[in-house]
C-alpha cells in the first residue's frame, strides 16, 4: 500500500471514531436526563399540578358533589316499608275469587271427587311456577285446556284452574297466572275410581311442595285426614 492509499484510510479511521464519541456522549446525555426525571416524587408532581389555590379549590368542590351523590345512591337503596312495597306486585293480592267450571258446577259429591290447591293467602301461582311443576309431575295438557295424568293409558284425574277462564292452554306465556289448581275426579266415566283417588293423592302430594299450596275441600275447608279416609271406604 503505497503511502497516499494509507493516508485516505487514517483520515477514515479518524471520522468513524470521531463519529462514535459523539453518538456515546449524546446516548449518555439522555440517559442523565432520563435518571433524574425519574428522581422526581409522585408528590412532588401532585403538588406541583395542584399548586394553583384556585384549582385546589374547585377540586376540593368535586370531592364533596361526589360523596354526596354516593350518599344519594345509598338513600335510594333503603326501602322504608318493604312488605308495603310487596304489595305493589301484579301478584301479590288478587281477588281470591275461584272460578268454578260449568262442568263442574252442577255436580254432586257422588259423582265427582275434588280438591283446591291454593296459596293461603290467595296468592298467584305464576306461569313459571305452574309450568315447572306440571313439567315435575308429569301432567299433560289435554285438548279441552285442561292437566290430565295418565296411567296405564287411562286418565286418572284431570285438573282445571282456578282462576278464569278455568284452563291452562296459556300456561307458558309470560303473564299467564292462577289462583292454583282444582283436582278432580269424574266417578261417572273413572273406570277404577280407587286407583285413580290413589294416584291423585300421590301427584298432589308432589305439587303441595313444588308450589308451596295448600289443599282444600270444594267448600274451602282443609283437607283432613278423616275426609281422605272417608272417600277410600267410599270407592272400596
Amino acid at each position: 500500500m503505497d503511502a497516499s492509499a494509507f493516508r485516505w484510510v487514517l483520515i477514515v479511521i479518524a471520522i468513524l471514531v470521531g463519529v462514535g464519541v459523539y453518538l456515546f456522549g449524546v446516548h449518555q446525555a439522555r440517559l442523565r436526563k432520563r435518571s433524574a426525571v425519574e428522581t422526581y416524587t409522585r408528590d412532588e408532581v401532585d403538588s406541583a399540578i395542584v399548586e394553583d389555590e384556585q384549582l385546589r379549590t374547585e377540586l376540593n368542590n368535586l370531592n364533596q358533589i361526589l360523596t354526596e351523590d354516593e350518599a344519594v345512591e345509598d338513600l335510594e337503596k333503603i326501602q322504608i316499608n318493604p312488605a308495603r312495597e310487596a304489595d305493589k306486585s301484579p301478584f301479590a293480592r288478587p281477588d281470591g275469587e275461584i272460578y268454578v267450571p260449568t262442568m263442574l258446577q252442577s255436580r254432586d259429591e257422588d259423582s265427582l271427587i275434588s280438591y283446591h290447591l291454593r296459596r293461603e293467602d290467595f296468592r298467584l301461582i305464576t306461569g313459571e311456577e305452574a309450568d315447572a311443576a306440571v313439567n315435575e309431575t308429569g301432567l299433560e295438557l289435554n285438548a279441552d285446556g285442561l292437566l290430565e295424568f295418565r296411567e296405564h293409558g287411562e286418565v286418572c284425574f284431570q285438573v282445571a284452574s282456578l282462576s278464569d277462564p278455568g284452563h291452562f292452554n296459556e300456561i307458558e306465556n309470560l303473564d299467564f297466572a292462577t289462583l292454583g289448581f282444582n283436582c278432580f275426579i269424574d266417578l261417572d266415566t273413572c273406570e277404577h275410581p280407587r286407583l285413580s283417588y290413589e294416584s291423585m293423592l300421590k301427584k298432589i302430594d308432589e305439587l303441595v311442595g313444588l308450589m308451596n299450596v295448600k289443599v282444600y275441600l270444594p267448600n274451602q275447608d282443609l283437607l283432613a285426614i278423616n275426609d281422605v279416609t272417608r272417600v277410600r271406604e267410599k270407592l272400596a
